[in-house]
């Protein structure tokens, strides 16, 4: 047991590199909540545009929803990062990062959008029909306040899933949590640094975990 305290828990390397290590969480946690609000908002506008039906951008837009639904998030970095200078456009680790993962997440964002939209009864747009309203009225504001609360919680799993992978910007050297304890560990000869970036991201996501949860025990979803 106290060989295995030595290993992963060196209160003397925790000492030395853990308030690097600790610094790197601000980073993580910019990356996780750009990559949110860019994929969220840039799929939300998908799923308006799929739901308007103008065949140009239909098409455009399937083709970018299967193209990363299908691609690793970690080529997708990679082509970012390392492919887009040679068309002469540079983007910093971070960028790169929140590139990559917000447009995964928006892929996925507009695919549950949009089977949020198409679940809702016909009744609905009859009811706002009757109303007075047309096609724009209807959909803002009736069909798509009540598609994004039965949305929130598919959308919340699919968004802590993603953005957990800004660990995958250690590739192109992001400085975030799990970066930095690599960089520890390699120095130390000692993982005790990861075991550290482990306990951070529990801090990090499991409150996020925790709140799905509670979205969905409150019912969320209406029915």
């Amino acid at each position: 047991m106290d060989r295995l305290a030595e290993y992963y828990l060196n209160l003397d390397i925790l000492r030395s590199y853990g308030p690097e290590i600790a610094a790197g969480l601000w980073v993580t946690l910019a990356a996780a909540v750009a990559t949110v609000v860019l994929g969220i908002g840039l799929g939300l506008a998908m799923a308006v545009a799929l739901a308007a039906r103008v065949p140009v951008l239909r098409q455009a837009i399937v083709v970018w929803i299967e193209l990363f639904r299908t691609l690793p998030q970690l080529a997708v970095i990679i082509v970012l990062y390392f492919g887009l200078p040679y068309a002469g456009i540079t983007l910093s680790p971070f960028w790169a990062t929140v590139g990559a993962l917000g447009a995964v997440l928006s892929a996925f964002a507009a695919e549950i959008f949009r089977s949020a939209i198409q679940a809702l009864p016909r009744g609905q747009w009859d009811a706002a029909h009757a109303m007075g309203f047309r096609f724009r009225g209807a959909f803002f504001l009736v069909i798509l306040p009540q598609a994004v609360r039965l949305a929130i919680p598919l959308l919340t799993n699919r968004a802590i899933a993603i953005t957990k992978g800004t660990a995958l910007g250690t590739a192109v050297s992001l400085s975030e949590v799990l970066g930095r304890a690599q960089s520890a560990m390699a120095i130390a000869a000692n993982p005790s640094p990861l075991t550290l970036a482990a306990a951070l991201y529990l801090v990090l996501f499991l409150p996020l975990v925790v709140a799905t949860r509670w979205l969905e025990a409150r019912r969320v979803v209406p029915r």
